[in-house]
């Protein structure tokens, strides 16, 4: 006996599987080849009509295919209406010879049909397909009904027949029958296109791809009219494929020196000749056609998943998105971002050789998830973007293109330049030459709030604060972004760390998409218009003098126009502390933006040595009470703007007003020492830290920002107590009374 190497059965095994993989293809993306499986499990086909299925039982077949030819048949039934005036089917196997396994009237559910097929023993014997042809025309449809009702017949073989084929079948074919010729394994293809009704391209499928043919053959029965098996909306759509024939051909190899004639014989002498040498290999024929399918539209054709979101399908009618980075939490991958301001506004990303090409690339890319994310066709924001090195470039001028799909073509064909690192020459080129309104353009007017963000990806080469310095100067709002190695740099040219983003690391930079948003729209902050009871007090010492103290009242005139003055909003007062105490003027005295503007004007230098302490103890008991003004159930927030001097004694009041509800922010200017600050303001959050008086308009809206979200914390109605004479406030069912 003679035994195979287990390595030379796995070789064997393995080029079966891979050769059965390949013996059709149709030449059509994964996308399609899926929708067209999807709209099989769609199709039925419900008329009056009689199949016949021929099972090639064979040896030439093998139990293994025979079973899949089985479940072909199977898979088809569920496409089939079967029942005694639909669709009637039998079966019959043939080898050597044919064998009815059960003919047409026997079983009317699809749950008999395939019981029984089921049952079906593989017989084997030889590949005698032209007795098989031959039994169904001498004795036709077995249970069938009359010449009025479609017949239908289905041959499953591996075209390996030993007899001749092509008279019978067409005998059949011209009776009327449509013959569809079903390949299994590996099959000739040639003989099943000669079985095969016309066309010829409809009526050939391939057995191991279930799906594939179900749809085919159920198309097939749609064109030719005998059912409807393709749903509404569908359509029958034709596409190149390729059928292959494993051949064993011969080839020859060479010549190699050989003996002829036998040793003893005269007639056949000895000789010496060239004897060929041969070897046998498989290879495929090829049969280029086209393959007939049915294709539905599904949920993703409509592309539902935006921001480069992709659309995974559920079943036949359903799906969801998986969202790139940055775009999770909507369910078509479109977070509610569109920005709603209307401004100008300008993207200015480093492109210098300290970033690298990966750090330009992930601005980048950013920039052009942010303009996904946040802009639409009525988007009333105009952009450009420009790119930074040694020099300037700009990409995109403000408002230069005609819909977002053309900007993001634009933003998308920069190219990283490399060079220096000059942030702060590029800051002033884009504040200079950026804007329509910018001094290079003082001729065109243009209204629209400015912003600048900035995409730094390394410390610059040369001074930033000066040419930001410019920028603002300009009413031109900067917002840095960057990692957090440059929030040093990136606080310095914004001026207000309220105007900065910063990731720690690079992969979170898309989920700052939306903090950008709400950076971007706060130039356009109108304030807060929740009720709130607002107080400011200024140093007004002799140290401070008088040029400072001019600051601190223009930067309380900037801060009040961003609220709406009268006595259902914001009410406003100002206490100047130094060596006394003055209430310039209560809660209760203006009902007006003007009045406030022209009373902080008249407010003048007190004098003295500075007591912040006293400052707050004053607010407490004679401002913030219901005598001046002040609401119950109203928040209060008290802002204190001091360079350190005097506030040794701020630290005891301070917590009084937290321990009554009253909000406390510290602006500290110059050198004041920033532990005493922040043990008077009771945390980081609220304090604020400006290098010098001159500076203080350049944090008007980061004050403005924190105040007004302090306004949305809840209120307790009896802090601080409203209750005169001493009374005990107490609370009872959303109001209080006093006691």
């Amino acid at each position: 006996m003679t035994f195979l190497s287990w390595e030379t059965i796995g070789v064997f095994l393995i080029s079966q599987v891979l050769l059965a993989c390949s013996v059709q293809e149709l030449l059509a993306s994964r996308e399609t080849i899926l929708k067209i499986s999807a709209a099989g499990q769609l199709m039925q086909c419900s008329t009056s009509m009689d199949v016949l299925f021929l099972l090639d039982g064979s040896y030439s077949i093998g139990k293994g295919s025979f079973e899949r030819s089985k479940h072909f048949l199977i898979t088809l039934c569920d496409t089939l209406d079967i029942s005694s005036d639909k669709v009637r089917v039998g079966v019959l196997q043939y080898s050597a010879t044919p064998w009815l396994e059960f003919p047409l009237d026997t079983y009317f559910s699809r749950q008999e049909v395939k019981r029984e097929t089921r049952k079906i023993a593989f017989r084997g014997g030889s590949t005698e397909t032209g007795l098989a042809l031959k039994y169904v025309l001498r004795k036709g449809y077995p249970g069938g009904r009359d010449s009025s009702t479609p017949k239908v017949l289905i041959i499953l073989s591996d075209g390996k027949s030993q007899g001749p084929l092509l008279p019978l079948a067409q005998q059949l074919k011209d009776s009327g029958v449509i013959i569809f010729a079903v390949g299994v394994r590996f099959p000739r293809w040639e003989e099943l296109h000669s079985l095969a009704s016309d066309p010829m391209e409809q009526h050939v499928l391939f057995a191991e791809h279930v799906d594939d043919a179900v749809n085919g053959l159920s198309s097939t029965l749609t064109n030719t009219t005998v059912c409807s098996a393709v749903p509404p909306g569908c359509r029958i759509k034709s596409h190149p494929c390729e059928r292959k024939t494993l051949e064993t051909i011969k080839e020859l190899l060479g010549n190699y020196m050989c003996w002829k004639g036998s040793k003893g014989q005269s007639h056949s002498p000895v000789s010496i000749a060239l004897c060929p040498f041969y070897s046998w290999k498989k290879v495929y024929r090829r049969h280029p056609s086209l393959c007939y399918r049915t294709v539905c539209p599904d949920p993703c054709d409509s592309q539902p998943c935006q921001n480069g979101g992709t659309c995974i399908l559920e079943g036949l009618d359903r799906y969801h998105c998986v969202c790139p980075v940055g775009f999770g939490g909507d369910e078509h991958c479109v977070p509610k971002l569109s920005i709603e301001c209307s401004v100008d506004l300008l993207f200015l990303l480093d492109s210098s050789a300290s970033t690298a090409l990966e750090g330009f690339l992930r601005h980048k890319s950013f920039l052009k998830r942010f303009i996904q994310a946040t802009l639409a066709a009525d988007s009333p924001v105009n952009v450009g973007v420009a790119q930074y090195s040694s020099d300037v470039r700009m990409a995109v001028k403000i408002g230069d293109y005609q819909d977002v799909a053309e900007l993001l073509k634009e933003v998308d064909a920069m190219t990283y330049t490399g060079g220096g690192t000059l942030t702060g020459k590029a800051l002033r080129h884009v504040a200079h030459y950026g804007f329509k309104s910018a001094p290079a353009f003082a001729d065109i007017q243009d209204d629209l709030p400015r912003v600048i963000v900035l995409l730094a990806g390394s410390s610059s080469e040369d001074p930033v604060i000066e040419p930001a310095k410019y920028a603002r100067d300009h009413d031109l709002l900067l917002i840095g972004v960057g990692s957090e190695s440059m929030r040093a740099e990136l606080n310095n040219i914004a001026m207000n760390p309220q105007q900065t983003v910063i990731y720690a690391n690079p992969r979170d930079l898309l989920k700052k998409i939306p903090e950008l948003q709400k950076k971007i729209c706060s130039v356009d902050n109108q304030g807060c218009h929740a009720s709130l009871d607002l107080v400011f007090t200024l140093d007004g010492s002799a140290e401070v003098g008088l040029e400072n103290f001019n600051y601190l009242k223009n930067f309380v005139k900037s801060i009040s126009l961003h609220f709406i003055i009268n006595r259902d909003v914001t009410q406003m007062g100002l206490v100047v502390y130094g060596g006394r105490l003055r209430t310039v003027f209560s809660l209760d005295t203006h009902s007006t933006r003007s009045g406030i503007l022209e009373a902080v004007g008249r407010a003048s230098v007190v004098g003295g040595l500075a007591s912040a302490g006293s400052a707050l103890l004053h607010i407490y008991d004679d401002v913030l009470t219901v005598q001046k003004g002040a609401r119950p159930g109203v928040n209060k927030v008290v802002v204190m703007l001091t360079d350190g001097a005097g506030a040794e004694d701020a630290v005891v009041p301070a917590q009084k007003l937290r321990s009554n509800d009253i909000s406390l922010f510290v602006v500290g200017i110059g050198e004041a020492k920033r532990s005493l600050l922040q043990r008077i303001a009771g945390s980081e959050s609220y304090l604020i830290k400006v290098a010098s008086y001159k500076d203080l308009k350049y944090f008007e809206e980061s004050i403005v920002q924190s105040v007004c979200e302090e306004v949305k914390r809840p209120v307790n109605l009896c802090r601080p107590n409203p209750c005169m004479n001493d009374g005990e406030c107490v609370l009872q069912k959303g109001t209080y009374h006093c006691q």
